[in-house]
């Protein structure tokens, strides 16, 4: 039976596993043990039986007034463990703990080219609010979708309702 639990640091040496995929994002320990220290709850880990990493969820809560949101810095699940409901698992505990700090809308943002990703996240009732052009950087800089799924408190979903042109990552709030 699958265990989700708090991220520890000891699990920084136990997830390499998980972040060797081509399509996750990877950080420095400084970047992880940031958001370990403000927004632990945000910080979760998917872990099997024997103990093995199977995938994580990293977040943060931030913006003001209606931006305040819910937002997913990283979400990978390993490849031996993926299709089995982990991701969807893990979105569902950020978004619950988004809804107990009030936020309006949970986000993310995803290359443009993950369609696995991106189909998943419409599946768990994610829609593009917007295009970044050259969000990723690399050999080729990749755009990015700005997707989002509102709250409950959104009643009038307006968080979600997407904008028409793109913007460039400079422009961000």
């Amino acid at each position: 039976m699958t265990t989700l639990r708090p991220f520890t640091c000891e699990d920084m040496f136990k997830f390499n596993n998980v972040n060797l995929d081509p399509l996750t994002e990877t950080y420095g320990l400084p970047f992880y043990m940031q958001y370990l220290a403000h927004w632990p709850e945000y910080f979760q880990v998917a872990e099997s039986p024997s103990g093995e990493i199977m995938g994580y969820i990293m977040g943060k809560a931030e913006g003001r007034g209606d931006q305040w949101h819910g937002h997913v810095t990283a979400l990978s699940v390993a490849p031996q463990y993926r299709r089995l409901g982990l991701a969807a698992t893990l979105m569902k505990n950020l978004e619950e703990i988004s809804e107990k700090k009030h936020c309006f809308f949970v986000d993310l943002f995803v290359r443009v080219s993950n369609k696995v990703a991106v189909a998943m996240y419409e599946k768990l009732g994610y829609t593009v609010y917007r295009r970044v052009l050259e969000y990723y950087s690399g050999e080729v800089d990749e755009d990015a979708f700005d997707m989002r799924k509102a709250l409950s408190r959104d009643v009038e979903k307006k968080s979600v309702i997407p904008l028409e042109h793109p913007v460039k990552p400079e422009e961000l709030e």
